[in-house]
């Protein structure tokens, strides 16, 4: 069954799309798709699109991929009628101001943090660094800052074991902050729930992930370094040199106090346990 309500959906990573299925679930689909234009992935540099797009084709919904918000310039899908309310899940654009003021109940936003706590480009994979276990997610209306806005409601995701993978966090938030937007929908719209205020004094903000920062130097505190593994797993990895060469670590423990390396990639190699990679260091 799908529901009477009209809005516009804004997302693209498999984050995105996690929620979108938890709306899906209960009959909330979007009118429309907003999502960012295909892009180069791989060595090969093959074009792809992003996973919002395809989750809006397999399931016949009109979408758009629009370069910019900033001019009206391929939204001509969106601008032609009045939604309701637009929901906003890891689109990857600053939504404008003058596309905020467009649905009559305003554009709700998924962000996988309790806020104000981790806004900004990097919350799942900040708190991991952090060691916050405090997880959970927030739904709030979009203002002009940056996860600035009201709160409508929020909820913990207590992750165990810790510290969990980034991806692995990013489903399990995803999932839970798509069914919590579910939940609070019809009581928004329905006027039975009333944004609040963050508190802005306590905000702590995190910043964009670079290729750099997954460099380790496997010398300092080893659960420091356990944490950049799970924090940056997808992107951007974690790795060492060894003699000039980059090895990329896919997998590690911490056990007793002390990080393991259990399968690294050599530069110009293949995955392997990182024991026999040692083994061949030594020939």
């Amino acid at each position: 069954m799908r529901s009477n309500y009209s809005f516009v959906f804004f997302g693209t990573p498999e984050l995105s799309v996690r929620v979108l299925e938890e709306l899906s679930r209960v009959g909330l689909v979007p009118e429309l798709i907003v999502t960012s234009p295909d892009a180069p992935q791989g060595r090969r540099l093959v074009l792809t699109p992003p996973p919002a797009k395809r989750w809006a084709e397999a399931h016949s919904i009109p979408l758009i991929q629009p370069k910019t918000l900033k001019t009206d310039e391929g939204l001509e899908e969106l601008l032609k009628k009045q939604y309701d309310f637009f929901v906003v899940a890891a689109y990857g654009k600053i939504i404008p101001q003058r596309l905020i003021d467009l649905p009559k109940k305003g554009v709700l936003n998924v962000h996988p943090s309790l806020l104000p706590k981790f806004r900004g480009a990097s919350p799942i994979r900040s708190q991991i660094l952090a060691d916050d276990r405090d997880t959970g997610v927030s739904i709030m209306l979009i203002d002009a800052e940056m996860d600035h806005g009201p709160i409508l409601s929020q909820i913990r995701v207590p992750v165990s074991p810790w510290p969990p993978g980034a991806l692995e966090l990013e489903d399990t938030i995803a999932r839970a902050g798509g069914a919590e937007l579910a939940r609070v929908i019809p009581l928004w719209m329905n006027g039975e729930i009333q944004p609040a205020e963050q508190n802005h004094a306590e905000a702590t903000f995190t910043k964009k992930i670079e290729k750099e920062d997954g460099l380790l130097d496997l010398s300092v505190d080893g659960y420091q370094n356990f944490l950049k593994i799970k924090a940056y797993e997808g992107w951007p990895g974690t790795y060492f040199f060894l003699n000039g060469k980059r090895v990329i670590i896919k997998d590690a423990t911490y056990e007793n106090g002390a990080l393991r390396l259990t399968r690294v990639l050599p530069e110009g190699g293949k995955e392997m346990p990182y024991e026999e990679f040692l083994r061949g260091v030594k020939k």
